[in-house]
């Protein structure tokens, strides 16, 4: 007879330990729920759940990694508009000298000064040409990192960069040019042969201080020149606008990825905490009950055996 009540009060024991212990584990889930407003705190939690939080963890990642890419690029596409800008105002300035030159009598002293003004503008315009990055790459020699232009001890200026653009993933299966090449932007075929925004501007200087028999003349013929490097860098100016719309356009399709995203976690993995908070306190009443239940039956089994 003593051997069956101590079994049985050994399994009371055990099952109310158990029962307590579980409740105090539940009593530290939901406190830490509260905490850290996360619901799911181990994959075996919810292993559903948890593996839909470690896909939306991935999407995050390179969601942030292509809204950075697009970030980037934005700027760099900015400052290529604003250098084109630049280029383009020195070519209609250009034009304007040459027109001058080729209707006014200027006298050698008024050419001296127009020669002058251009050559201070193709300085203007290498300088431009080899502008950086935000990042510290040259921005029109392509992927190369070399500078895009570069001048030999005769004052002649050659592309030292690329043909490549490169492009830049800012959005699942899509990737945008970085720019325009020195190439597309400064340079171009006249009557056939290569010549460069910078050759233009120094040839018609150099006419101007008596390189060419009649500068009058050679000003009027270097209008046609100005005139298809004006055409190049306009073309230049709407292809980087256009790339420029375009991912401002991916840049708030990205906002707007990346808050579903969000939304997406905040429903599977963010505790209710008005909910746990109610569940909590209904545990604690609980463990509070079986605490003195099993206190109770405790010290009834503890005065039987005596």
């Amino acid at each position: 007879m003593m051997s069956s009540v101590s079994n049985s009060t050994g399994a009371f024991f055990e099952r109310s330990l158990g029962q307590m212990a579980a409740l105090r584990g539940a009593v530290e889930g939901f406190q830490t729920q509260i905490a850290t407003g996360e619901r799911i705190q181990r994959g075996s939690d919810d292993p559903i759940g948890a593996s839909r939080l470690r896909s939306l963890t991935r999407l995050e990642r390179r969601g942030d990694t292509e809204s950075e890419n697009a970030a980037r690029l934005g700027q760099d596409l900015s400052e290529a508009a604003n250098q084109i800008e630049g280029v383009v105002s020195i070519l209609q300035r250009a034009r304007e000298l040459s027109v001058a030159a080729a209707n006014d009598p200027v006298g050698e002293s008024g050419r001296e000064a127009i020669a002058e003004e251009l050559e201070q503008m193709a300085e203007e315009m290498f300088a431009r040409s080899n502008t950086l990055s935000i990042t510290g790459a040259p921005l029109f020699a392509g992927t190369a990192g070399s500078p895009a232009f570069v001048r030999d001890a005769s004052g002649d200026v050659t592309y030292n960069g690329n043909s490549q653009n490169g492009t830049v993933p800012v959005a699942p299966g899509t990737e945008v040019e970085r720019g325009v090449t020195g190439e597309q932007l400064f340079e171009f075929e006249l009557d056939g042969a290569p010549s460069s925004n910078f050759a233009i501007l120094s040839g018609l200087a150099a006419a101007l201080r008596g390189a060419a028999a009649d500068p009058a003349v050679a000003a009027q013929d270097a209008l046609a020149g100005i005139d298809t490097a004006l055409d190049n860098a306009n073309r230049s100016q709407t292809v980087i606008g256009t790339r420029l719309a375009w991912v401002e356009s991916i840049q708030q399709d990205q906002q707007t990825r990346a808050i579903d995203v969000a939304e997406k976690r905040s429903d599977i993995g963010d505790a209710d905490v008005a909910d746990i908070i109610v569940r909590l306190q209904q545990t604690l009443t609980a463990l509070e009950a079986s605490q003195a239940s099993f206190t109770r039956v405790s010290s009834l089994t503890l005065f039987n055996a005596l």
